[in-house]
């Protein structure tokens, strides 16, 4: 048995759960509605606002999928009443982002402006030209829009020009020592 997958999970007073006959766990909160389809050897159990998962197998995938689906339910739950969100900070003269009509456009030293799309459960907010929120009840969606946005282009070692996460720490290089 997994140790994350024995957990039970506790659920806050204002949210709903529903588990249908296929298995689909259905997560409602003050934020949204998430679903997630649990896999075929782990059974979820409702018992006094809490969710226990019960895995049939005792392989070693088995018991990783099981602490894979207790940790996505958990997310599921945290993302419906508290939400996720990731900052991004751009670094470089010149380098800025823009919000137009649900697309975020970032101008970062490539010869073309950039348009990255908002996503049905996704909100994108610009505190200021270099600083984007990105926010959702999705923690997985808004970790990839997040990642994609970076990857555009990525703080570089040596003057730390670039798109990085607002925690993240840049290993810098020194540069050419000149004669």
């Amino acid at each position: 048995m997994s140790r994350i997958g024995k957990k039970a999970i506790t659920l806050p007073a204002n949210v709903e759960t529903r588990i249908d006959e296929t298995n689909r766990v259905f997560v409602k909160g003050p934020k949204g509605e998430m679903s997630v389809q649990l896999a075929s050897e782990i059974e979820a159990v409702m018992e006094n606002q809490e969710i226990k998962l019960k895995s049939s197998g005792s392989t070693r995938q088995s018991r990783a999928i099981h602490g894979l689906n207790r940790s996505l339910l958990a997310n599921m739950i945290i993302g419906v009443t508290q939400g996720y969100e990731r900052k991004l900070q751009i670094n470089g003269i010149g380098y800025k982002a823009d919000l137009k009509n649900k697309k975020l456009a970032v101008t970062a030293g490539l010869s073309h402006i950039v348009e990255v799309d908002q996503p049905d459960g996704i909100t994108f907010q610009l505190n200021n030209p270099q600083l984007i929120t990105i926010s959702g009840i999705d923690k997985e969606l808004v970790g990839r829009i997040a990642a994609k946005i970076r990857s555009i282009r990525p703080a570089e070692p040596y003057n730390g020009k670039g798109i990085q996460y607002i925690d993240e720490k840049i290993k810098r290089k020194a540069g050419k020592s000149g004669k």
